[in-house]
């Protein structure tokens, strides 16, 4: 190894330097004070637990995802955390729990084995919010809405929000009677869309026409409001709880629709995303020119039942890093005040009271050269007349 080498980053990792920290930073703090205004308490899990409650009832995906060590005082297993929303539903069911309505919101990183997207971070700066104890489709609702909120808050432009309901996926296959493998296998044609693959092993797996028929319109079912009014004909002798899972779309669509117009909502009927765990509607947020989801969340009803406190439970996530490169303030950062190698009194309290009134002041050490900190900074403290005093810098 060569020493160049030797301070080599793993690949997926990256550090963040006082820029892109600074506009991070500020990002967190915005998210963070939008979410405390509409009741949503933070909490702050730690970056290792126990894989027994760490990876239980979160589906295969988290497990291939977090890195395990061996915990060197128990001798049992630790997961380093890939995702924060078991940790907040174990926070729930043991630390917090509460017998209503319990709204939780976290920011933290989180670290993956691999990348979940070409050329994505596998150390994500993951930030959400969960409500737990509500099972109307209002706590859908509010939760879909904080996740907007979030985006134009961090100054993204144009949203696209797209919608699906794992109810539906779920009662065809029951209604099919697919056994645990060949629902692995649907499930994996449907996440790849490979509509003629779909065609092709619905024909040789699934002997009912009607429900097959259902399976193989499936991929098709995508689009803006017309998708809902072709699925509500196609479906109409389906099972209740698929039929129930439309109206559940409409429901919040109609919602959504009335509180943020200009967000384009679409609509994808084969969506499966979160199969393994998450229970009802599942949604998405995109913008153009990005081809990964900024945010996404869902319904996950039952998860804390592995905790040994069964709730209603839905949320959302985003990466605070993604959002800084996507959503970046125009505005340039404010310069800062440089403050002459002095020992008297007099200018340490004046750069005290800037400091304390919010400006920035950087004061110079003693045989230490200037002129990096000067490129900082637009003003500086000159004495005149036994005073201190800011003016622009010369």
């Amino acid at each position: 190894m060569t020493q160049p080498d030797r301070w080599m980053l793993p690949e997926g990792i990256a550090e963040i330097l006082p820029a892109d920290a600074k506009r991070i930073e500020t990002l967190r703090r915005r998210l963070l004070d939008l979410y405390h205004s509409w009741g949503y308490e933070l909490v702050i899990p730690p970056m290792v637990e126990f894989t027994d409650s760490l990876l239980i009832g979160m589906g295969r995906d988290i497990d291939l995802s977090t890195f395990k060590v061996t915990d060197q005082l128990s001798g049992r297993t630790l997961g380093i955390r890939a995702d924060i929303t078991p940790q907040a539903a174990r926070i729930d069911a043991h630390s917090f729990p509460r017998a209503g309505a319990n709204r939780l919101c976290y920011a933290g990183q989180v670290l993956h084995t691999r990348p979940r997207t070409a050329m994505g971070s596998r150390a994500p700066i993951q930030i959400g919010a969960e409500l737990y104890g509500v099972e109307s489709l209002q706590a859908d609702i509010e939760v879909i809405s904080l996740m907007l909120e979030s985006l134009v808050a961090a100054g993204v432009g144009q949203i696209h929000l797209d919608l699906g309901h794992v109810a539906i996926y779920r009662s065809l296959a029951a209604a099919a009677g697919l056994d645990t493998e060949q629902q692995g296998e649907l499930f994996g044609l449907l996440q790849s869309k490979a509509s003629a693959d779909i065609q092709d092993w619905v024909a040789g797996n699934v002997a009912d026409s009607r429900i097959a028929g259902w399976l193989r319109a499936l991929p098709g079912l995508a689009g803006g409001d017309s998708c809902l009014a072709r699925a509500r004909e196609l479906f109409a002798q389906a099972p209740q709880a698929l039929r129930d899972a439309l109206e559940d779309l409409q429901q919040v669509a109609d919602a959504l629709a009335r509180r943020y117009p200009a967000v384009e909502l679409f609509f994808d009927l084969s969506e499966v995303r979160g199969y393994d765990y998450e229970t009802g509607l599942v949604f998405a947020a995109y913008t153009p020119g990005h081809g990964q989801a900024l945010a996404n969340g869902g319904r996950y009803n039952g998860i804390g039942a592995v905790f040994g406190r069964e709730r209603a439970a839905t949320g959302f996530s985003t990466d605070l890093v993604a959002l800084n490169t996507l959503g970046r303030d125009s505005e340039p950062e404010p310069g800062a005040i440089f403050a002459p190698h002095d020992e008297g009194d007099s200018l340490w309290r004046k750069v005290d009271a800037l400091r304390r009134a919010g400006e920035v002041v950087i004061s110079a050490m003693p045989d230490v050269g200037a002129g990096e900190m000067l490129e900082r900074c637009d003003r500086e403290l000159v004495e005149r007349d036994g005073e201190w005093v800011v003016q622009p810098r010369s």
